[in-house]
């Protein structure tokens, strides 16, 4: 990844940050992928933690956000810029973020062709496969300990 590209914390309550997360994952999740607005946009955003991903230019390219569980979602990031490590360093800052909080175990629902790249930071497969919005998914879980 590029030494340029910033990743911050962003907050749901921030206008500009919520606009920012929203605009993100509804081009990658909703245009991209067709999962239905209501479903990618939930109701368990203003209580989760959140990150955004910056590009040198200061334009929003990534994001991720964790419940208070330990649970891992909405991982998005912009077409242009996937292949560049964004994703990876999203994860990893939301995993050292759960250190912090003390959390031993953190886990994520992974589409199935994700799998290998969550494979790559540690995850490990658990349970059996499953639908979400039409799209296959695995949980995966890393231990932190």
């Amino acid at each position: 990844m590029s030494a340029l590209v910033r990743i911050v914390d962003a907050h749901w309550s921030r206008d500009e940050d919520r606009h920012a997360l929203v605009a993100i994952r509804e081009a990658v999740f909703v245009v991209e992928q067709e999962v239905p607005v209501e479903i990618e946009l939930d109701a368990a955003d203003p209580a989760c933690r959140h990150l955004l991903a910056f590009a040198p230019d200061g334009r929003p390219i990534g994001t991720a956000r964790m419940r208070d569980d330990g649970h891992i979602g909405r991982v998005a990031v912009v077409p242009e810029w996937r292949g560049r490590g964004v994703g990876a360093a999203l994860v990893e800052a939301m995993v050292e973020r759960a250190r912090e909080a003390g959390r031993e175990v953190v886990d994520l629902d992974s589409q199935t062709q994700a799998i290998p790249f969550y494979e790559k930071l540690g995850f490990s497969s658990r349970g059996d496969v499953f639908t979400e919005a039409g799209i296959l998914h695995q949980n995966m879980v890393r231990c932190l300990v």
